[in-house]
This record gives structure tokens, C-alpha cells and sequence, in this order.
């Protein structure tokens, strides 16, 4: 089984799921971006918050080697969870700050 594309696609439901579950306290926006080709998956939140304008990235997670590596998450409760229970295993998961200590991984490029 190609594992990179059920992680994909497990991902890209997760994040469209998080963005509609989301509260609309203030005038800020979240939306997934999803891009299989080069791996990269993301949340960013844009919009008002008072006076200041936000643009940010709330989520970040990159598929390398039919592993999940989270660059980036700033939700309340994680999403990494949310990925377990959807199937995938906890050891294919590897937070960006734990990336450096995975030798096994070899970072591929879309070209």
C-alpha cells in the first residue's frame, strides 16, 4: 500500500475539518492549504484581530519518506491526535524539532 497518499489524504480531511470546526470569535479566517505534490500542508489564519492584521501559519506538517513531520502546531489541543486516530501510526509522526535527531530520513523534493 503507497502510504504517502492515504497520509495525504488523511491530512488534507484533518485540516479541512479543523478549519470549519474552528469558533468565530473575531474577524479572522482559517484556511487549509494542501499541496501533495511538494508535501507541504498548512493552516493559515488571516484576518483582523483588533487593530493588528494577522497572517499566520497555525499548522504545519510536511510528508517526507511516508513520514509526517510537524513543522509548526499552534491549535489548542494538537492535531497530532487527530492524525493517530485517523490511522496514522504515532511512530510516523515526528515533531520539526525532533527532525534533526531522525538520520533515517532522506528529505525528497518535488521537481
Amino acid at each position: 500500500m503507497d502510504c504517502s497518499l492515504s497520509y495525504a489524504d488523511i491530512l488534507k480531511k484533518t485540516l479541512q475539518e479543523a478549519t470549519q470546526a474552528q469558533p468565530r470569535l473575531q474577524a479572522i479566517q482559517l484556511y487549509p492549504v494542501c499541496d501533495t505534490d511538494s508535501g507541504h500542508f498548512l493552516i493559515l489564519a488571516t484576518g483582523w484581530d483588533k487593530q493588528h492584521w494577522l497572517d499566520t501559519i497555525l499548522f504545519h506538517a510536511r510528508l517526507v519518506d511516508h513520514q509526517i513531520i510537524i513543522e509548526e502546531d499552534n491549535f489548542e489541543e494538537g492535531l497530532t491526535s487527530i492524525l493517530i486516530g485517523a490511522g496514522i501510526p504515532a511512530e510516523h509522526i515526528i515533531t520539526g524539532l525532533n527532525y534533526q535527531s531522525a538520520p533515517s530520513l532522506v528529505v525528497s523534493q518535488a521537481v
